[in-house]
């Protein structure tokens, strides 16, 4: 059974579990790279996930191989990755206007929140206050028609990150799968 773990990251943080078993053992607060449905993104450990927690009566199959595999950890983070890290968050602090203004020219009815690069600046992650709808998917389709990059509009509202519908549609990402 792997070392799970759970792993906080995102500047509108996201809690999952995590495979460990190549770093283990790990200690709380500890920072880490891990894959994420994002990209690749800083995390901090949290804990390590406790066998009551994997047990059947929690509705968690130990067992279970049609389960979704855990994503693993990559590695630790180094200072290296850390002074990176900062350097992606104030990349991101100063591209906020520039958002806000394209926003604002393409007549769309978001508010910009945040924004965050994935650790290797694969994607710029929109964060935006607002339901998940057209005005997400046209500033993503927007983005992309200006050579923008890949961009992820994230709706957030006040219970947190807005996830898409079970039936689908609604915005997110832009050149991605």
């Amino acid at each position: 059974m792997p070392t799970e773990i759970l792993v906080r990251y995102g500047t509108m943080p996201e809690v999952s579990r995590f495979d460990a078993d190549e770093i283990a053992p790990v200690a709380r607060g500890e920072m880490i790279l891990v894959e994420t449905h994002r990209g690749l993104q800083l995390g901090e450990v949290l804990d390590p996930v406790r066998t009551s927690l994997r047990d059947p009566t929690f509705g968690i199959e130990v067992n279970d191989h049609t389960a979704t595999p855990l994503s693993s950890v990559l590695r630790r983070a180094s200072e290296d990755d850390l002074a990176t890290a900062q350097t992606l968050r104030t990349e991101a602090a100063q591209v906020f206007g520039d958002w806000q203004r394209r926003i604002a020219e393409w007549e769309l009815e978001l508010e910009l929140i945040d924004l965050e690069w994935t650790f290797d600046r694969q994607k710029l992650i929109l964060y935006v206050l607002n339901e998940r709808g057209p005005d997400c998917t046209k500033l993503a389709l927007q983005a992309a028609a200006a050579g923008l990059g890949i961009i992820e509009v994230q709706p957030v509202d006040a219970e947190g990150l807005v996830t898409v519908p079970q039936s689908g549609g609604g915005c997110g990402s832009c050149g991605t799968h």
